[in-house]
């Protein structure tokens, strides 16, 4: 068992981590809607939103240092930091790199939100849905999970709804958008203040 720990630490940690990055996606497109109708509030759901943010990093941290510590496989810094660097299964292993880096993009934009244009942070911010996704496919490539049916099943709930709330967004924008004589109303809370989705 004590030979096995690091692996099963990163196992863990690494679909908690891809779980944790769905829920901020999925919080933040709350936050942009108004889906709930403002119930919870909207200062809740932005707190809530940063707090998945930053579990999410720190179960990414915790699964690339578990996979360091394991000796299975004989991961290094450079494996961890450098996409397709990795002696195994390379390109399961660089979708991961990828995603986490995407991951510390959206979190750093969003500690200096305040001091970004607008449209910069917005479009750093969109790598979060991308993030997700790659997070996703390394998962499915690299993961020992990816045979189990729970496994398996939770993933695709996930990406249902995130693309349900995703497509509800883009179709509030559209419709918004083209009511004439209108004044476009940004949504109830656009977190501008400091989100990350």
């Amino acid at each position: 068992m004590t030979e096995q720990l690091w692996w099963y630490v990163a196992r863990s940690s690494g679909i908690v981590a891809l779980v944790l990055a769905g829920a901020s996606v999925i919080w933040g497109l709350l936050l942009s809607t108004k889906l709930l109708d403002g119930r919870p509030g909207p200062r809740w759901l932005l707190d809530l939103h940063r707090w998945l943010g930053g579990l999410t990093i720190t179960f990414t941290g915790v699964h690339a240092a578990a996979l360091m510590l394991d000796s299975y496989v004989d991961f290094g810094v450079v494996d961890i930091l450098v996409p397709g660097a990795s002696s195994w299964n390379p390109a399961a292993v660089a979708w991961g790199v990828v995603s986490m880096w995407m991951l510390v993009a959206v979190q750093i934009s969003s500690l200096f939100m305040k001091r970004l244009p607008r449209h910069l942070w917005k479009g750093i911010h969109l790598l979060s849905y991308l993030m997700l996704w790659t997070g996703i496919i390394h998962g499915v490539q690299a993961g020992t999970d990816a045979g189990n049916a729970f496994y398996v099943w939770s993933m695709a709930c996930l990406s249902l709804v995130v693309v349900f709330l995703t497509a509800y967004r883009i179709l509030a924008v559209r419709r918004t958008r083209r009511r004439p004589g209108e004044i476009e109303r940004a949504p109830a809370f656009s977190g501008r203040s400091g989100t990350t989705t």
